[in-house]
C-alpha cells in the first residue's frame, strides 16, 4: 500500500525552528525539509549548531526528509571549489540531521546560451558531488528549477542517465515544471518516472506562472500523485507552498474542519492554505482507491 508521508519547508511558516515545529504539529507533519532555520540556510550552521537543532526536533518527536540545501545553485562559470567545500560540510551536517537526502540543483545557465554547451562542465561538477558522497550512505536529490541545466524534462533524464549513480535520483517538483512551460503530466512525470524518489508539492499557472495551492494550477498534481499511489509509492511529499502573494483564499474549496482560520496572518496561515489544499487531494485518491 501507498505511503504518503509529509513534509514541509518549514522556513515558509517562520524562521524559528521553535515556531515551524508548533505550526506543524497542528498539521499532525512531523518532517521538515530544512532550508531555513534560526535565521539562515541549514548549509551555512556550523556542526555545533546542527548539533543543537538535533537535540531539539528530537525534543518534538522531529526528522528531517531532507536537506533543501542550495547546492548547485550557482552560476555554472563561477568558481566551484569553494561551493564543493560548502557541499562537503553539508554532508556532515546531514549525517548529524540523520537524513538521507540532499536536495541539489544542476548549476544556473548564463542567460540566453544553449545549456547543451555547458552539458559536460555539469556532469564534471556533479561527479565530485557523488565522488564527495561516496560512503555517507545518501541519496542526492536532484530537483528541476528554472534556469538551470536541469529544467526540461529531458535535461533531467539526461542527468540521470550519464551519471548513471545508484544514489542520484529525482525530486519532481509540478510548478517549477509549469514555469518552465513543460507538461508535467503525463509527459514529464512518465519520462522521469524510474528516477524518482522525492516530491515537492507546489502548483502553478500556466497562463503567468503564479504558484498556487495544489489542485488550483496547471501541475496535474491529483493526476501525479493517483499513479504515484496506485503505484505503491512510500516517501515523501515536502509542502513547498510559496504562496506569500496569493490572492485567492475566498474562492478555496476548503474542507469543513480545515484549520486555516485559525492560523494567524502571515506564513502560518499560507501554510495552512497549502497544506489544507494537499490534505484534500489526498483524501480523495485514498477515498476512491486511486
Amino acid at each position: 500500500m501507498s505511503k504518503f508521508i509529509l513534509s514541509a519547508f518549514a522556513d515558509e511558516i517562520d524562521t524559528s525552528l521553535v515556531t515551524q515545529m508548533d505550526v506543524l504539529e497542528k498539521h499532525d507533519i512531523s518532517h521538515i525539509e530544512m532550508r531555513g532555520v534560526n535565521g539562515k540556510n541549514i548549509v551555512k550552521h556550523t556542526i555545533e549548531e546542527a548539533k543543537d537543532i538535533k537535540k531539539q526536533l528530537d525534543s518534538k518527536g522531529f526528522k528531517i526528509s531532507a536537506l533543501g540545501s542550495p547546492i548547485g545553485k550557482i552560476n555554472i562559470k563561477e568558481p566551484f571549489e569553494a561551493h564543493l567545500d560548502l557541499f562537503k560540510h553539508t554532508l556532515e551536517l546531514a549525517k548529524i540531521l540523520d537524513t538521507k537526502y540532499i536536495r541539489m540543483f544542476s548549476f544556473f545557465m548564463p542567460d540566453k546560451e544553449n545549456p547543451e554547451i555547458y552539458k559536460d562542465d555539469v556532469m564534471e561538477r556533479w561527479e565530485k558531488f557523488i565522488k564527495a558522497a561516496k560512503g555517507y550512505e545518501l541519496t542526492l536529490l536532484h530537483e528541476n528549477e528554472k534556469d538551470i541545466y536541469g529544467d526540461t524534462a529531458e535535461r533531467c533524464l539526461d542527468l540521470m542517465e550519464t551519471l548513471k549513480c545508484n544514489y542520484v535520483k529525482a525530486i519532481f517538483d509540478p510548478a517549477n515544471f509549469v514555469q518552465c512551460n513543460v507538461e508535467t503530466y503525463p509527459y514529464a512525470y512518465k519520462l522521469l518516472k524510474d528516477y524518482i524518489v522525492y516530491f515537492h508539492i507546489k502548483d502553478a499557472l500556466s497562463s503567468n506562472h503564479n504558484v498556487v495551492p495544489s489542485g488550483y494550477g496547471d501541475g496535474k498534481i491529483k493526476e501525479i500523485l493517483t499513479e504515484v499511489y496506485n503505484d505503491g509509492f512510500d516517501g515523501f511529499l515536502s509542502l513547498e507552498p510559496h504562496l506569500a502573494s496569493f490572492q485567492g483564499f475566498s474562492e478555496l474549496e476548503l474542507e469543513p474542519n480545515s484549520s486555516i482560520n485559525e492560523m494567524p496572518e502571515g506564513g502560518p496561515k499560507q501554510f495552512a492554505i497549502a497544506a489544507d489544499a494537499l490534505k484534500k487531494i489526498i483524501y480523495e485518491i485514498r477515498k476512491c482507491g486511486g
